[in-house]
């Protein structure tokens, strides 16, 4: 069976382990083996060594029968996006301003997945700080799209979904600002979740915009999703931002029938709202077709389709692309090269230090959105861009909820196209902004989202079905998904490369 170990995902391969036709040691030496022939670009570092320990002790835990050897995630390998800081090897945000900064302690999303047994294989690339739709803004190299190399896997989170999608690891942590772990699981064929803001800890997630910064899983299925989340999620008393809420058991929600369904209607009764403003003619004819027949199979299940609207749908971009820069500007002026990061060889005082170190270590995306930042930031336009924005924030968040009166779950595409040409965008960075305009309404609102596979649309790219729930409804969002992946197999098309 080992040979067979990578094709599994979390859940199945939890399962083998559990019941010993597969040892954590095989599982993780057979990944191992793939991670270090990625010809994606997907991983900036591999833990072999550190790896294999984990896995060993997982295998003697499981033997033993000692407390928590029944986990469904211990000896679990997978790995985490180089957001995340961690003690076994250098994080670095996808940035030369970091290269080699170890940290003294984990991520709390890291200890997590560490105690519940997990065994991480190492760090994964990522756009510059969490800053790109594309993956194309790395300091350490683009990563390629396993369905296409000669496209984009999508970003931020790109590199966890290449990963996953090129069967390098069966899951992976990622993080979601403005859609980067629903837009690279469209682009990818893969299951990604951002939970509602607040369930997961942000302590040692390096900051972008800390008002959207929310960090998820991308793996094969719901269930494994599910599986993650549960492990990962949980009240923080270190990130301010944390919501106290009690351990939430994601898994056992997702299975939780819902009232009046039954095994061919699993999703008797459920609503789903479908914004007109999510279906406009410009969209793209593959990408329509393959969400609205995901849809149409929903029906099926027992949901019901709604027509609602989210009118300010479009203000989602000029809005995000205010407040985000407005944060990252203030978030990345630590990186100085006094305080932390990359520090100048050659320079004259100390303001030419500053000037050199920014310029030599920031990349030209992250470079931009600080002077975006500071700008909007500044005396005289703080009241006419940064507050103007913060009130339409609100705005757009009322306007989910009105939709969530006569709805239990919004849907629509994910992206507007499938994944686009490598440096097909890379001159005009508004393109690639306007990409994120049905994922961004969502992430300024705080909801929980997730992308379903859905098929495949143009050139054989996969297209990814978008599903936003309200606060604290990850449990109904993983029901849905995993009931349209019971039904369907679009979660288990791979890449042929």
């Amino acid at each position: 069976m080992s040979a067979e170990l990578h094709t599994l995902g979390v859940a199945e391969l939890g399962r083998a382990l559990a019941a010993k036709t597969a040892s954590s040691v095989e599982a993780t030496t057979a990944l191992l083996a793939r991670a270090k022939a990625d010809t994606h670009g997907a991983f900036l570092v591999v833990n072999e060594e550190a790896a294999l320990a984990a896995a060993k002790a997982a295998d003697a835990k499981r033997a033993s029968g000692a407390q928590g050897a029944d986990h469904p995630l211990l000896g679990v390998p997978l790995a985490h996006k180089d957001i995340f800081v961690t003690r076994e090897s250098a994080t670095t945000a996808g940035s030369k301003m970091l290269e080699g900064y170890r940290s003294p302690f984990d991520a709390t999303v890291v200890a997590r997945l560490n105690a519940a047994g997990t065994v991480s294989l190492g760090k994964l690339n990522c756009d510059e700080f969490a800053m790109g739709s594309a993956n194309e803004n790395s300091a350490y190299g683009n990563v390629r799209n396993p369905w296409d190399v000669t496209r984009v896997p999508g970003g931020s989170s790109g590199g966890t979904a290449a990963a996953v999608a090129a069967q390098l690891v069966p899951a992976a942590t990622g993080t979601d600002t403005g859609g980067s772990i629903r837009q690279p699981a469209s682009f990818t064929g893969t299951t990604g979740i951002k939970p509602t803001y607040g369930v997961c800890s942000r302590f040692g997630m390096i900051a972008f915009a800390s008002s959207l910064d929310q960090a998820g899983t991308i793996a094969h299925s719901a269930e494994d999703c599910a599986l993650l989340l549960s492990a990962m999620s949980g009240f923080d008393e270190r990130d301010a931002t944390s919501v106290q809420r009690p351990p939430q058991d994601f898994h056992a929600q997702m299975l939780q029938a819902r009232d009046g369904a039954t095994a061919a209607q699993p999703l008797k009764g459920l609503r789903i709202g479908l914004p007109k403003e999510f279906f406009p003619a410009a969209l793209a004819a593959d990408v329509s077709g393959r969400v609205r027949e995901a849809l149409a199979q929903m029906e099926k299940l027992g949901a019901t389709l709604v027509d609602v609207s989210l009118p300010r749908t479009e203000l989602s971009i000029p809005v995000y692309y205010i407040i985000a820069p407005a944060e990252a500007s203030s978030n990345l002026s630590r990186f100085d090269g006094v305080r932390y990061g990359h520090r100048a060889a050659q320079y004259g005082d100390l303001m030419d230090m500053y000037k050199k170190s920014r310029s030599e270590a920031f990349g030209p995306e992250v470079k931009r959105r600080i002077m975006i930042g500071t700008y909007v930031l500044s005396h005289g336009y703080y009241d006419a861009y940064y507050l103007q924005a913060q009130k339409l924030r609100r705005m757009i968040a009322d306007d989910f909820q009105a939709c969530f009166k006569q709805c239990d779950l919004i849907a629509g595409p994910v992206a507007p196209t499938v994944a686009w040409k490598l440096g097909e965008q890379g001159d005009d960075p508004v393109k690639a902004y306007l990409a994120d305009i049905f994922t961004l309404p969502g992430s300024l609102a705080g909801l929980p989202g997730m992308s379903v596979p859905a098929g495949l649309g143009e050139g054989g790219m996969p297209v990814g079905l978008q599903l936003l729930g309200n606060y604290f409804a990850e449990g109904t969002l993983l029901h849905a998904a995993h009931a349209l992946q019971m039904a369907t197999d679009f979660h288990q098309q791979r890449p042929k490369a």
